[in-house]
């Protein structure tokens, strides 16, 4: 009987590979049996030659790509390369994305100094850098007429978090990617091809500790806020999201696309009250 779970040997590229959340989920799949092409930039390669010789003791066929997700050539020589070792690519993971203080509305700050050129940039990362890597690699799905694209959105996409101005937009943004292109593929390639996302609750990471944790591991009022609108009662650890990614580029999601999957112990579903 067939396993619908199974991903195994599937190629699979994770993009902002070094990223906390993007980085245990590609380790996850390494430990699955999956072939995992980690992807992110020149500056990070000595440790992504790390992490990759870490990922083969389990999945001894994983590599590793440098390049940004902002400039077609570089992904276009990672696709050339990725064909080259495996002749086709099954999945690709959009973990690449971030943010920039000048696209953050401070609680003491007027909106009207927002940074614009920042706020600009934050919108190409996030979801430029979910579309070019589609543009590229997702070309292949054409090809094959099967493949999955999972995309990170987030919590600031549904709702309107203070300070995270830029992120929710182009994370926003990244939600109507998703469902627009999980139809458009459909119609146009086949069944064959899925889009889907996950949108994460509040996980602790370098760009976010200090301002919900204090330097003694307690809350701040903003992490103490994220708390009392989170029912579990905690913070999300990057394993909460691996069974669900999983789930979403296996063959049991085969009838499933054009979602965005919420990851937050509940934030989404309660109003407080």
């Amino acid at each position: 009987m067939k396993n619908l779970f199974s991903i195994k040997d599937k190629v699979i590229i994770v993009t902002g590979a070094m990223g906390v959340l993007a980085n245990a989920l590609a380790h996850y799949f390494a430990e699955q049996g999956a072939r995992v092409v980690f992807l992110d930039l020149p500056r990070v390669e000595d440790k992504l030659k790390a992490t990759v010789e870490k990922a083969r003791l389990v999945s001894p066929e994983c590599m590793y790509c440098t390049g940004s997700v902002l400039e077609k050539a570089d992904l276009e020589k990672a696709r050339d390369q990725i064909l080259a070792k495996y002749g086709r690519i099954d999945v690709i993971i959009n973990g690449a994305g971030g943010n920039m203080p000048g696209a953050i509305v401070q609680p003491a700050d007027s909106f009207f100094n927002l940074d614009y050129a920042q706020w600009r940039a934050v919108i190409d990362l996030n979801l430029g850098g979910t579309l070019l890597p589609i543009l590229v690699f997702g070309k292949i799905f054409e090809q094959q007429k099967h493949g999955v694209i999972m995309n990170f959105s987030s919590m600031s996409a549904q709702s309107a978090l203070t300070r995270v101005f830029g992120y929710s937009n182009s994370k926003a943004a990244v939600d109507n990617l998703t469902k627009w292109l999980a139809v458009e593929f459909a119609q146009k390639i086949g069944e064959g091809v899925r889009v889907n996302a996950i949108a994460p609750g509040f996980f602790i990471g370098d760009q976010n500790r200090a301002l919900l944790t204090n330097p003694d591991g307690t809350y701040t009022p903003r992490g103490n806020s994220v708390i009392k609108k989170t029912p579990v009662g905690r913070f999300g650890i990057p394993e909460d999201i691996h069974g669900t990614a999983h789930f979403l580029i296996s063959d049991a999601a085969k009838f499933v696309t054009g979602v965005v999957v919420p990851i937050d112990g509940g934030f989404s579903a309660y109003t407080g009250v």
